[in-house]
């Protein structure tokens, strides 16, 4: 029963609204099949399927709710699972922060769901895997990937008559090659949602290049540094930056988006990064589209969020949007940051000194307000010199702002998607390298 269509998953939530008789109820119910496939050591290790299919009610008496999960759809278990979260609101002190349930909205269609993708079998893993395998064993290299797919749906519906659904599917693989002699280590990552896209022999061909490119590293001197920071490597700075653009903390003086000495006003309206920073939301977009709506069934449409370097947009709860006077503005799935043409080989030849990096990972916050980072690089570093690789790199610890990073901009190169988003290949100078680290 994973997988509903609109009119199954209308006909269920229509049942469990009827059962309640709370001053709101709202009803979420999410199914999805799920396969895996798992290697290391250049032998697979693990695979498999899963099914599920979830409800979840939650009901309101004023501000008083409660919530409740189940997995059957028998009569008798919707009008228990309705039962049971207005029992819950009832024992619940008050949440002086909820905003009732909304009405009726209206959403775009999105084209989340590739029907190849749904169909992917353990054939087709089976030969992901040895796409890696293979060649790594030829390398003499050892192996370790994941790959997973996945299509679902996801519906809601509340007491005032809104009705919200989407389908989709996705697919997501990471292989690490470690080189058989211990020094060398490459790593890429791919997801799409539409599995024709991807093409498991190149990505780990890509990963095997870099593995053997960075056996042996040198270690040179921690300090600021040009770097060209791949996708990968930039993709969690910027998506901490994104998803910290919320109007409540900068509102609130714990956001780098916070008016220092002005309490209660942020930053909206003012340049703070370079001009050619552009980031926008666009659930339709064709190589990332998302949902259309969010968890709260507010409609997510295209919006810029950074323009020309200016903040242009906050992320508004609607209590907090209520509060304030302004309109709600729900968080996307997804953002796009936009870029330009050149590659990265195309960046490594225009530079006279710098460093490649191509992971960074283990990225904790140090300062909120300034959005300081502190993370390391792996999986492949390396030395540039006159328009060329030199040498791989012993890897560092470093400590940056995307805020800095994006105002330090020398090149924006071409897009590619990492996690759901679109992210240019970049050129940063003065990127800080606060240590080394003997972590390959």
């Amino acid at each position: 029963m994973a997988i509903l269509s609109k009119e199954e998953a209308k006909s269920i939530l229509e049942k469990v609204i009827g059962y309640s008789t709370a001053d709101e109820c709202e009803a979420n119910l999410n199914g999805n099949i799920g396969g895996n496939i798992r290697y290391a050591r250049n032998t697979v290790t693990t695979s498999g399927i899963e099914t599920n299919t979830q409800l979840v009610v939650q009901a309101a008496f004023g501000k008083k709710v409660g919530v409740a999960t189940i997995n059957e759809f028998d009569e008798a278990s919707l009008e228990k699972v309705v039962k049971r979260a207005e029992e819950l609101a009832k024992l619940a002190p008050e949440n002086p922060e909820y905003m009732g349930v909304l009405e009726p909205q209206t959403y775009q269609e999105s084209a989340t769901f590739i029907q190849k993708t749904a169909e992917i079998s353990p054939e087709y893993r089976a030969e992901v895997a040895a796409a890696s395998i293979k060649p790594a064993k030829e390398n003499d290299i050892t192996a370790a990937g994941f790959f997973n797919d996945g299509y679902g749906f996801s519906a809601m519906m509340n007491s005032k008559g809104l009705f919200a659904y989407n389908k989709e599917s996705n697919m997501e693989f990471t292989v690490t090659m470690r080189s058989n002699d211990g020094t060398g280590s490459g790593w890429v990552t791919r997801d799409f949602n539409d599995v024709s896209k991807f093409d498991a022999a190149e990505a780990s061909q890509a990963a095997i290049k870099k593995s053997l490119l960075s056996r042996e590293p040198k270690a040179i001197e921690p300090g600021k540094y040009t770097v060209i920071l791949e996708p990968a490597a930039s993709e969690g700075l910027i998506s901490n930056m994104v998803f910290n653009m919320g109007a409540r903390a900068a509102d609130e003086g714990r956001s780098f988006l916070s008016k220092k000495g002005e309490q209660g006003k942020n930053r909206l309206g003012e340049k703070l990064f370079d001009e050619r920073v552009n980031i926008y939301v666009d659930p339709l977009h064709p190589d990332v589209p998302s949902a259309t709506w969010s968890g709260d069934g507010q409609a997510i449409k295209k919006m810029d969020m950074v323009k020309d370097g200016v903040v242009k947009n906050l992320f508004y709860s609607r209590f907090w949007a209520q509060k304030q006077g302004v309109d709600s503005v729900p968080f996307p799935g997804g953002y796009i940051m936009t870029g330009g043409t050149a590659t990265t080989e195309d960046l490594i030849k225009e530079t006279k000194k710098g460093i490649l990096v191509t992971r960074t990972w283990y990225i904790r916050t140090v300062d909120p307000q300034t959005l300081l980072y502190t993370g390391l690089t792996r999986d492949g570093t390396f030395y540039i010199e006159d328009g060329e690789i030199k040498y791989p790199l012993k890897n560092f610890r470093f400590n940056e702002s995307p805020v800095i990073m994006l105002n330090n901009l020398e090149t924006l190169g071409k897009q590619y998607r990492v996690d759901g988003n679109l992210i240019p290949v970049m050129k940063i100078r003065d990127f800080t390298f606060s240590s080394l680290s003997d972590a390959i």
